[in-house]
């Protein structure tokens, strides 16, 4: 990896894009990005370009399919301006191929075409020298040549010409002529794959994969990328593997002294928790009630929210004692509202690593995973994204709160995902009939790390916080809903203990 990383590289100047490719691409080589129309080609390739600017290296951008007009109108709308290293040539062809009266009768007319189209090419490379070339696109190439032999030829022939002048050189192909024709793929020194998904409800989600680099070791797999005023940023996969520092690992208490009794003392520092039950058992206040734990004793802390707004998420959790705008606005708590819709999870993983390795925040709770769900395509690759997060938490000495949201008030309960072995340890929440009443309780049926109660405990949600009550030692079936009493001694909350 070190060699890879001290061999020349030409930067691509996109965001997440050269950590994938481990410093960028190798100068002096025939790159390929392909993408069906919109997927972000041209964004990258001005990007290239206009980074070889910053650094002292002239540019050169042949297009045959846009305007240079259409091109610079586009890389105003990321606020750039073409600098005057970077030369737009627009290949367009002779007049005289466009009349008909001096049309040749014994030669097709593409032959003339695809020779003139590549004396123009080299021509203007010859007059600028440039150290960065994109040619876009492809697919106009390849109309020319009309038969994979010539159109073979014809890269091999730009590929050994631009490598005399050690150019790097970008070629575009939108795929919109024989996608199956793997020609290039094999000429290539590597090959970028940009994709479009449409889901069926939300926001277009793009994705890129190398499938090829000669010579080196790159970060394999999918990565989320978007489109936005500015250029691409692209979200690299996450590999736990990758991040680990090294912390003390202690027990993070919640304040509440009744809660540590239950969790054996409190929840691991570097450990992660699940806090699982049916809508309204208050998961969001548990986990708050450790980030305001986590704030007090001088840590930050970083809230992602799913699920509820955020103006009534405060105005809930302001009677009960929790500052979540003072602490937001000291510096102390990042909280943020997300939309499912328009986020893909390769750019929330993103974001709350940007919480953890920047801001140092050192407890993170996701609110809900039922949200974090519908950014997903499937249930497969939620697991396995999830799994990734946490190690990567974990690892880093974040202690991670996600709560789920359940199916179902009593009785037998639904998840829409089962995390619960992912989790080191799982907070279960259930409501519970009794003496008229709909009550709660609390009990936790899994810890990784040392011992907890296995007793059943009522709690309750106020102005005053959370509070818990004594073992529900006289019910049996609690957690099924409907209890059965079959003791005498033990109060519940709003209930005097016998004289």
């Amino acid at each position: 990896m070190d060699d890879q990383q001290a061999a020349p590289k030409a930067r691509t100047g996109v965001s997440g894009l050269d950590d994938i490719l481990v410093g960028g691409l190798a100068t002096g080589h025939l790159f390929l990005l392909e993408g069906s129309p919109g997927t972000g080609k041209t964004t990258i390739a001005l990007s290239f370009l206009l980074e070889g600017a910053k650094r002292g290296e002239l540019g050169l951008y042949i297009t045959l399919s846009e305007t240079e007009q259409e091109l610079r109108d586009g890389a105003r709308s990321h606020g750039w301006d073409i600098p005057e290293e970077v030369t737009v040539f627009q290949l367009v062809p002779p007049e005289s191929l466009l009349d008909a009266a001096q049309q040749q009768s014994l030669l097709y007319s593409s032959d003339l075409e695809l020779g003139e189209a590549t004396r123009q090419i080299f021509e203007i490379f010859e007059r600028t020298r440039p150290t960065r070339v994109v040619l876009d696109s492809l697919s106009e190439i390849r109309l020319l040549a009309q038969s994979s032999l010539r159109y073979r030829r014809q890269i091999l022939a730009m590929k050994h010409y631009f490598a005399r002048f050690g150019a790097t050189v970008l070629l575009l192909d939108d795929l919109t002529s024989d996608t199956l024709d793997k020609t290039v793929h094999s000429v290539v020194h590597g090959v970028i794959r940009l994709e479009e998904l449409a889901p069926d409800y939300g926001a277009e989600r793009r994705r890129l994969r190398v499938s090829k680099y000669r010579g080196q070791s790159f970060r394999g797999g999918y990565h989320d990328f978007t489109i936005r005023p500015g250029g691409v940023q692209v979200f690299p996969r996450l590999v736990a593997s990758e991040h680990r520092i090294g912390f003390e690992r202690r027990r993070m208490t919640s304040d509440i002294p009744r809660l540590d009794a239950l969790l054996g003392g409190g929840v691991e520092k570097g450990s992660s928790t699940l806090v699982l039950g049916p809508a309204g058992t208050g998961k969001s206040t548990f986990a708050l009630q450790f980030v305001t734990a986590a704030i007090r004793r001088g840590e930050k802390a970083a809230i992602f929210v799913f699920d509820e707004e955020l103006g009534l998420l405060f105005n809930r959790t302001r009677t009960m004692g929790y500052g979540l705008e003072q602490w937001r606005d000291e510096g102390l708590l990042h909280i943020e509202q997300l939309d499912a819709a328009e986020l893909s999870p390769g750019e929330f993983a993103h974001r709350v690593r940007d919480r953890v390795d920047f801001a140092q925040a050192k407890t993170v709770v996701i609110d809900s995973l039922n949200g974090y769900q519908a950014a997903m395509p499937d249930e497969n690759a939620l697991i396995l994204h999830i799994h990734e997060l946490l190690q990567y938490l974990n690892r880093q000495g974040a202690t991670t709160f996600l709560t789920v949201a359940q199916h179902g008030l009593v009785g037998d309960m639904k998840s829409p995902v089962d995390i619960t072995y992912l989790a080191d340890t799982v907070i279960l929440l259930r409501y519970f009939e009794a003496i008229g009443k709909v009550r709660r309780a609390i009990s936790i049926i899994k810890k990784r790390t040392g011992a907890h109660e296995d007793t059943i405990r009522e709690y309750r949600i106020g102005q005053d916080g959370i509070r818990l009550g004594e073992p529900l030692s006289d019910f049996q079936g609690v957690l099924r809903g409907v209890p059965t009493f079959v003791g005498g001694t033990a109060p519940l909350l709003d209930t005097p203990a016998p004289k």
